[in-house]
């Protein structure tokens, strides 16, 4: 049987958008995650449900990037004080550093994303996202501003408002120059902002038609800043520079130049008990799995911690100061009766209705009998879907009766969520391990993986596969455990496909209708996916690295996290004659050597996927061939085959003209090497395009999983395009590399380029190693805050230095200090950027020998860079260094210190900060000509 089922939403608040047009009831989400995080987990997840269930409280949190959220005050207000929390975040950091893995630019926002999901549910928030794109430090809102566009990135938060109509908004930001970043004085500005142009009707009117309706806040506050006034007036870390003391006001638009007084603290030290921490530990401990940019945060020890608060505006009488965000305002169940006009004595004896059950619960339970207070919660439960139905049916005028029915609608699903957790249902769904011989391509299950499946009961755990392909055949079991003492009925249990495409889905036995007490159900579906099924990719893109802002490819999923993942398992249970649904996305099984079994979300993907990597490249002029590869990958179940070829320019050749491919079994990986010879290579782009054929079907693109193991994988999409550039570059022939990797960069490829093959060193190399047999050693990006190895070694490396090597550092942070050099530098406490990709570059000394062999070095060749110029600017050096080029942002002071050159012994010693690891990816050829003559410098002729 075919059947078609409707999208399935990707976040909870997402699903009561159809109660602001009218509809009685918006399923669940299905749960996206196995397991729920540790602080939902039993007693201290129905303790946050209860809590929720007595109040309307709600807000909005406006950050700039992944991790600047106070997600100690948020942990707070969810777990503490059942309040309604979002957090929108501009962008998703793609413009951060990366010490986890190699992935740059939007792959690292899409690791950054999901390291950000990982920590909302830590700190019980639902997750948004803006269009705008984080393009690399940003020093002024006003280039924010100019590089977003102001009013996409004000609709964006207007109409994050108008979805989850927040009593309250505010941001960690003030909008002003203690906020350190450009990016984070947007947010700041933002959250102020929609207090006025969310509740305005003519903003933005392109949302009211789609069904979104202008809601105005009650109150705005930001996060009172930490600074210090003096003569010199206020730090601006983003500029380095004191600024004169001055904050606006964006509600009235008015200046003052006092600091922001505190109007409340949010006591983020106090102990959630049934979680046995902290709410700031809580939080910090979600905090700790956004690890891309430090390797992962601490817990601190529990103590007390406030964090202070400064109110902006509020349409409500507020005291000077308050102890909550939502002082004065009426957020009780009954409250949700002040929405509608005349508060109709229907609505409030409904809600006193719905208002007892939910506060007999919470006084009623107890730890060790969770189901006792389940049949409050359905009686709240019922209670709240029969006054759905009687606002729906009355003459309440809008815009107060569908702000009742969006308040109702989210008490429904809170009644849900807590009955489920008080009758402790265990509600899971995965991609079926075959048995030996029980299909095609079925995989095999080993002894082990045997005796795994049995400790794990069964339903999801041998290993599977992760990855499906358009018209594959294979099945989903789900499994429903009751642990409650009593029987519950199962009103149906179906697999639902998001894309709305026409899947072939079928249930296998005969319909289980109830489960008894202590008892486990099993259901089994067999399914074959459409053609053309969605792939699971990002719903938007970008034509370059440039663009500040994505394009929306799916405009349904605007500001989500991101698309539905492929299928979902929904089961209606009954209790007591109260139905409710519980629903979990489909995962699936591996095994991760130093993880152990790991269970993530079924994907689609393509039969075949080609992967080039860097996406571009230098070729040298008067190239007469090099080697071009590319990498093929299979998600097809058994055995595939087909060919591999080029798409060349006009003229050029590739040896052998195409290369035959095969595969056992899904998951494997073939990298093809050609030998390319163009026809004329000239200071000019040129691209190569890989395309696999299979099955009659071409494919001429190819995805990674971005992140790193023990992240939940998310596909980052690319065409299979190399952008060849040609250069005029040279360098001294015979050179050994060799190259110790740091944080995550692609310098080994771009020697490659130059015909140079560079060694990846291991640690043993460094302690026993020869290191006399290399020309050059180049350490990569941040090598010394993730290298404890090199740092214990790092007096061979001088060594080495000293009997005539060349040591190329590339930018290091605060763990680079004046210990690690032949002389002492420094960094300071602010290690210096130059964030302008276009600003002004001078060569100190043009003559110097580093620039003059093999290749002649001249300012132009810091044209056409991406990003920014660099990091981690040198503050001061000892004489023996050498400055070669001073570059600088607008109104900072001259950076001297970003390229040093030091003679030690008979060799030398080269500190560049010089975002070389961007732009060599990027295929600037600048940056080749520069690589070329550091490595070079061993050899050059013109040093005496």
């Amino acid at each position: 049987m075919t059947q078609r089922f409707p999208i399935a939403a990707v976040c909870g608040i997402l699903l009561l958008i159809p109660i602001l047009r009218g509809l009685s009831q918006a399923p669940p989400a299905p749960s996206i995650d196995a397991m729920p995080a540790t602080p939902d987990r039993g007693a201290a997840g129905i303790a946050r449900w209860l809590r929720a269930l007595q109040t309307r409280a709600s807000l909005v949190m406006f950050t700039a990037h992944p991790d600047d959220e106070d997600g100690g005050m948020l942990a707070y207000e969810v777990r503490g004080q059942g309040a309604r929390a979002a957090l929108m975040t501009l962008t998703r950091g793609e413009g951060g550093q990366n010490v986890m893995s190699q992935d740059l630019y939007d792959a690292l926002g899409l690791a950054r994303t999901q390291e950000l999901l990982i920590a909302d549910r830590y700190m019980g928030v639902d997750q948004y996202f803006s269009s705008g794109v984080d393009y690399g430090f940003s020093k002024t809102r006003e280039e924010a501003l100019e590089k977003w566009g102001y009013e996409r990135v004000l609709s964006d938060a207007v109409r994050v408002v108008r979805m989850t109509r927040p009593l309250v908004v505010m941001s960690v930001f003030m909008g002003a120059a203690t906020d350190g970043h450009g990016n984070h004085q947007v947010a700041g500005q933002m959250a102020q902002e929609v207090f006025n142009a969310a509740g305005d009707p003519a903003k933005f009117p392109e949302q009211i038609r789609e069904g979104l309706r202008p809601w105005s806040p009650l109150k705005v506050y930001a996060r009172a800043p930490f600074f210090q006034a003096t003569a010199e007036g206020m730090y601006d870390y983003a500029i380095d520079k004191f600024v004169p003391v001055r904050f606006f006001d964006y509600v009235t638009q008015k200046a003052f130049t006092q600091g922001p007084d505190t109007t409340l603290e949010i006591p983020e030290g106090l102990a959630a008990p049934a979680a046995g921490m902290t709410f700031l530990q809580i939080a910090r401990e979600g905090l700790g799995f956004q690890k891309t940019q430090n390797g992962g945060g601490a817990v601190p020890d529990a103590a007390p911690f406030n964090s202070p608060y400064h109110r902006f505006a509020s349409r409500v009488a507020a005291a000077a100061h308050e102890t909550s965000f939502f002082d004065g305002i009426d957020v009780s169940i009954r409250g949700i009766a002040t929405l509608a006009a005349g508060d109709p004595k229907f609505l409030q004896d409904g809600l006193a209705a719905i208002a007892k059950p939910a506060a007999d619960a919470l006084r009623d339970y107890r730890v060790d009998r969770p189901s006792a207070i389940a049949p409050l919660l359905a009686e709240g439960l019922k209670q709240t879907r029969a006054l759905m139905s009687q606002v729906q049916s009355s003459s309440v005028a809008e815009p107060g009766k569908s702000d009742v029915l969006f308040e109702l609608g989210v008490k429904q699903q809170q009644f849900e969520k807590a009955l489920a957790a008080a009758l402790e249902i265990s509600f899971q769904s995965a991609v079926a391990a075959e048995n030996p011989g029980g299909g095609r391509g079925a995989p095999t299950q080993t002894a082990t993986d045997a005796a795994f499946a049995a400790a794990r009961g069964g339903r999801g755990a041998a290993p599977t596969f992760t990855i499906a392909i358009p018209k594959q055949s294979f099945s989903v079991e789900a499994q429903l455990f009751n642990q409650s003492p009593e029987p519950l009925g199962v009103d149906g249990v179906k697999l639902e496909a998001s894309d709305g495409k026409n899947w072939e889905i079928r249930a296998e036995g005969s319909p289980v209708r109830e489960v008894s007490a202590g008892k486990q159900s099993l259901w089994r579906f067999s399914l074959t996916a459409p053609p053309d099924a969605a792939l699971t990719r990002p719903y938007f893109s970008r034509p370059n690295d440039e663009q500040p802002y994505y394009d929306l490819i799916d405009a349904r999923y605007r500001n989500l996290p991101s698309a539905p993942y492929p299928l979902a398992v929904r089961a209606r249970v009954v209790y007591r004659g109260v139905a409710f649904d519980v629903a979990g996305v489909v995962q699936t099984n591996e095994r991760v050597p130093g993880f152990g079994a790991i269970e993530n979300p079924l994907l689609m993907g393509p039969a075949i996927s080609v992967w080039v990597s860097p996406s571009a490249g230098a070729v040298p002029l008067g190239s007469k061939s090099f080697a071009f590869t590319a990498t093929v990958h299979t998600n097809v179940i058994g055995p595939a085959s087909g060919t591999l070829r080029l798409k060349l320019p006009a003229g050029w050749r590739a040896t052998p003209p195409q290369f035959p491919f095969a595969f056992a079994r899904n998951g494997e990986d073939r990298t093809v090497t050609f030998s390319v010879s163009p026809d004329i290579v000239k200071p000019a782009e040129y691209a190569i395009t890989a395309v696999a054929e299979y099955n009659g079907q071409e494919y001429s693109e190819g995805y990674h999983l971005a992140g790193y193991p023990g992240l939940r994988p998310y596909p980052y999409y690319r065409p299979a395009t190399y952008k060849a550039v040609g250069v005029a570059v040279n360098a001294a022939p015979g050179l050994k590399i060799g190259f110790l990797p740091g944080t995550g960069d692609d310098v080994p490829k771009a020697l490659d380029n130059l015909g140079l093959k560079a060694r990846i060193l291991a640690a043993s190399d460094l302690t026993d190693g020869d290191l006399s047999e290399y020309d050059a050693i180049i350490l990569g990006v941040r090598a010394y805050a993730v290298r404890a190895d090199l740092k214990a070694a790092n007096g061979r490396l001088m060594d080495y230095v000293k009997n005539g090597g060349v040591l190329i550092v590339q930018y290091n942070l605060q763990d680079f200090d004046h210990d690690y050099g032949p002389y002492p530098f420094t960094l300071g406490n602010n290690p210096q950027k130059v964030v302008d990709e276009n600003s002004p570059v001078t060569l100190l000394e043009p003559s110097n020998p580093a620039f003059a062999w093999p290749n002649k070095i001249a300012e132009s060749d810091f044209k056409g860079w991406v990003e920014e110029r660099g990091h981690g600017f040198m503050r001061s050096w000892d004489p023996h260094y050498t400055p070669l080029v001073e570059t600088h942002d607008p109104d900072q002071d001259p950076q001297k210190g970003g390229l040093l050159l030091a003679r030690y012994g008979k060799g030398f010693y080269i500190y560049d900060s010089f975002a070389l690891y961007r732009q060599l990816p990027s295929g600037v050829p600048g940056a080749y000509r520069m690589l070329a003559n550091l490595v070079s410098l061993g050899k050059n002729p013109q040093w005496k």
